[in-house]
């Protein structure tokens, strides 16, 4: 790791005084003071006043051709070399979508139901049950889940409120019936019980490390045999959006339980709906079924062995 001049520091510095005045999540300062030291890295002889957009362009350029970096990661240094410009340099940077590179359209990961319940079933403590059922049933974030307190679980109204929303947004989400008496016999199990928030780790009144909690997720997922499905935590959230609408939720009403600012976010999970997926007939089964066996196939409610 190279050592940073004093400007870079000074400018770091600069950044975290801002973003905590504009009231930015832990994370998103976090992530942005993470992308603006590795630049810095990567230019050691330059001072932050020295930077341009082309230095830009040729560390992305490092990122893709050199690192195989993804999608997610050249938008995240966009967005912060932008606002570093922006908001410490006070230089204009107008053309940072330029530097976003195409986004490549790729279905999220979705468990099946069955593949669900095989979760839930080799998970290896009331705790990591827990926090199974938690993600599945309400669709929550990594973050969300784990700054959600005590007093956010509103069991009389059916529902979890959600203070730590992305964008510092406020919503609720549907609190499961099943899942309730899951934490309540997770609860009645901790041995320390919490005492602010759900999950807490070493520290009481202290949060839950997001690593451990991922963590405790993996070790489900690899005791069921599904360690091959990405994104383990964010796969129950993606599983939570496309069952409900399986369900015969309606899309709107999805889009708020999510989170979500735009419908066409939302929208993604029309790609994986089974239930209307299940009832396509293809053309080439026209051919050569009779009439009467192709309604059949298009209802789901016939066996055919030929």
């Amino acid at each position: 790791m190279s050592v940073l001049s004093d400007e870079a520091v000074a400018g770091l510095l600069q950044l975290e005084r801002i973003m905590t005045a504009g009231n930015y999540a832990s994370r998103s300062k976090e992530a942005y003071a993470r992308e603006i030291r590795y630049f810095a890295e990567y230019f050691p002889d330059l001072a932050p006043k020295q930077w341009t957009e082309d230095h830009v362009v040729e560390y992305m350029n490092y990122l893709k051709k050199t690192l195989g970096s993804s999608y997610s990661k050249h938008k995240m240094v966009a967005q912060s070399m932008a606002f570093f410009f922006r908001h410490v340099l006070k230089t204009p940077f107008d053309s940072k979508s330029k530097l976003y590179p195409r986004r490549e359209f790729k279905l999220p990961c979705v468990l099946s139901q069955e593949e669900i319940k095989l979760l839930l079933k080799h998970a290896s403590s009331p705790k990591q049950r827990a926090l199974v059922e938690l993600f599945y049933s309400s669709g929550m974030r990594l973050e969300e889940l784990q700054y959600l307190k005590m007093t956010d679980i509103e069991a009389s109204n059916n529902r979890i409120r959600v203070n730590n929303g992305k964008g510092k947004k406020q919503r609720f989400t549907i609190l499961s019936k099943t899942c309730l008496k899951t934490l309540r016999e997770y609860y009645k199990m901790e041995e320390v019980k919490p005492k602010v928030y759900l999950f807490e780790g070493q520290t009481p009144g202290k949060p839950m490390n997001s690593r451990s909690i991922q963590h405790s997720v993996r070790m489900a997922y690899k005791n069921a045999g599904l360690m091959h499905k990405e994104r383990k935590v964010h796969a129950l959230r993606h599983s939570f959006a496309t069952h409900m609408l399986d369900n015969g939720m309606d899309i709107f009403t999805i889009k708020e339980l999510l989170g979500h600012s735009k419908i066409e976010t939302t929208m993604v999970y029309l790609h994986l709906q089974t239930s209307k997926r299940n009832a396509l007939v293809s053309p080439l089964d026209v051919l050569y079924k009779p009439k009467n066996e192709i309604e059949l196939i298009a209802t789901g409610s016939a066996v055919l062995n030929g």
